[in-house]
């Protein structure tokens, strides 16, 4: 595996969807939201093209609203054509995801760390403490924050929370509280909303179904906790070790869920992130070997593979897939400053075990 000539062929695709505004959408077609825009900059940056990720940090800061929140497609609602292959953006329809809004965080710090650019903190610091002070008021009582803004009178009880997007915010306040020890800030209250997070995924997983819809299919679910270090290592590494043959197809890939016969490269790619996050790099390496048939002669990956089928499904070049294989790349490898911001826990919820910070405020080890 060329690992720098894939990163670079995988960048180069996703500059060809970078529009002027710096946005970049899933496809040449559309659908844009903040989370999966975050993977493409952040896989702009790892590659070395400074200016194009720094427009799209920039878009980020422009595309926020006024109270902190970001509005974003749901790509999950785009219908695909007459022939079930390719993607049909159209109006698709929209929330204000608090996972979404809450990455802006992880997708600042890791692009700072490998643009070595960490002296561009202040200019996105405004963004990142209006994002998660709107995710923080989306925060119930029991720890967990529900999926969405709120309808105008809605409860946050009557909206769901998700088990994965929690996970995921947990790292992402943690990415946040790096950046205010950057210039000078202090946000205890983000380090106790973050600490409520992680204690229900621990103690109260049960919270995050509560809807009556079962997510134990869902690839996502199982390998976030481990991914975001919600768990212990030890305890990380059983989690993925229980339901491995249930997720993994071997030779291909992971599955999105159980029960399709469908291995997709985004999941895959972050699987092994979650693999080295658990101290097993072999395994995460070899899971990115296994998706070498999905890499497009032109640049890119293909979203998944259809196993049962023997086909590409759908036939689409997500840039958010090309984004997520190149952080899992170069974590594998740790090629770039940061490389090990995704995979350890820099602020263990234990302050006193928590490594003691270089001149700039954060672990010197994320500037190796």
């Amino acid at each position: 595996m060329n690992t720098p000539r894939i990163i670079a062929e995988s960048a180069a695709y996703i500059r060809t969807l970078q529009r002027p505004d710096g946005s970049i959408p899933w496809i040449d077609r559309g659908i844009w939201d903040a989370w999966n825009h975050g993977e493409s900059v952040m896989g702009l940056a790892i590659a070395g093209h400074a200016s194009d990720a720094l427009r799209g940090l920039d878009c980020l800061v422009e595309r926020q609203e006024a109270d902190g929140g970001f509005t974003g497609d749901l790509g999950a609602s785009v219908p695909l054509d007459d022939d079930n292959r390719r993607l049909v953006p159209g109006t698709p329809e929209q929330a204000r995801d608090t996972n979404f809004t809450g990455y802006v965080a992880v997708t600042v710090l890791r692009s700072l760390l490998a643009l070595q650019a960490a002296d561009k903190a202040e200019r996105y610091w405004p963004m990142v403490d209006k994002a998660i002070e709107f995710v923080l008021r989306h925060q119930t009582e029991r720890g967990d924050i529900v999926w969405r803004g709120l309808d105008p009178y809605e409860a946050l009880e009557d909206v769901d929370s998700l088990r994965a997007g929690n996970a995921s915010l947990y790292k992402s306040i943690e990415c946040a509280l790096l950046l205010a020890r950057m210039v000078g800030a202090e946000r205890p209250h983000w380090e106790s909303a973050r600490r409520a997070i992680g204690a229900t995924l621990r103690e109260n997983d049960a919270r995050f179904d509560r809807f009556g819809t079962d997510r134990r299919r869902y690839a996502m679910d199982w390998y976030y906790p481990v991914l975001t270090g919600v768990l212990p290592t030890g305890a990380g590494r059983a989690r993925l070790y229980a339901r491995w043959n249930e997720f993994v197809e071997a030779g291909l890939g992971c599955r999105c869920v159980t029960d399709e016969p469908w291995v997709t490269a985004a999941e895959t790619a972050e699987l092994a992130l979650a693999c080295l996050a658990a101290g097993k790099r072999e395994e995460a390496r070899d899971l990115l070997e296994n998706l070498e048939p999905l890499r497009a002669n032109d640049g890119g990956y293909w979203m998944g593979w259809q196993f049962a089928e023997d086909v590409i499904w759908p036939y689409e070049r997500p840039s958010w897939t090309a984004g997520a294989m190149i952080m899992a790349l170069d974590a594998v490898e740790a090629l770039t400053p940061g490389s090990n911001l995704l995979i350890r826990t820099v602020l263990p919820e234990l302050p006193e075990t928590a490594p003691k910070p270089d001149g700039e405020g954060l672990p010197a080890f994320l500037f190796d």
